[in-house]
């Protein structure tokens, strides 16, 4: 299926959020190195196949040397990735060479950086590259601030706190669910009663009479 440089400008434009979204000149390099036709899976624009597609070959007898067409489609999985600009795994179709390419690269976002623009080959790629692109930049633009050693101790114990608040939430919700109340928990500790309701002082009393 044949698809025009236009119509996947358009989609990649509309996909983006406008043309204000794509990164300086990046519009130039698409509509350069996207040819005006072009011949690609339907499937493969949903995914990273870094350039495997079908191709096709014949399939020859071992004995009588006679041949029929077949085809090798490639291998797709898929996969989460992880993007350290975005902060989260994107679920995306990959092809087992692509992936290779983006562990040999460092990573997805660096794969979508490195490789041209001429050799992603798919509309998700296209798509993928120019708005990591976009966030690069405007992570660059960003002015860099330094704590000092006891801003960064008070950050630490801000954490520190929020992380007790949490786990004190969860304990909470724990007793509520399963029916455990401090004041049981408290009793059983004056008592000397272990957590399944046992007397401890008893226990210890039937082992010294055993002995």
């Amino acid at each position: 299926m044949a698809f025009r440089s236009r119509e996947i400008m358009k989609k990649l434009v509309k996909n983006i959020g406008g043309e204000q979204n794509l990164a300086s000149g990046v519009k130039q390099q698409l509509e350069k190195c996207v040819p005006k036709s072009k011949v690609v899976m339907g499937r493969a624009q949903r995914g990273l196949f870094a350039g495997r597609h079908i191709q096709f070959g014949n399939r020859v007898s071992e004995k009588g040397g006679n041949t029929s067409r077949r085809n090798w489609k490639p291998n797709v999985q898929e996969k989460r990735l992880f993007s350290y600009i975005l902060d989260r795994h994107i679920r995306v179709k990959v092809t087992t060479h692509a992936l290779r390419c983006i562990d040999k690269a460092g990573g997805i976002d660096e794969y979508l950086l490195k490789t041209p623009y001429h050799e992603m080959d798919t509309e998700l790629g296209l798509f993928w590259k120019a708005k990591i692109e976009k966030l690069y930049e405007e992570l660059g633009k960003m002015e860099v601030v330094f704590f000092t050693p006891e801003d960064e101790a008070k950050l630490e114990e801000q954490f520190r706190e929020v992380k007790l608040e949490e786990r004190a939430a969860r304990r909470e919700a724990r007793r509520k669910m399963y029916g455990w109340s401090p004041k049981s928990e408290v009793k059983a500790d004056s008592e000397g009663t272990d957590g399944e309701g046992n007397v401890q002082s008893d226990f210890h009393e039937g082992m010294v009479a055993n002995a």
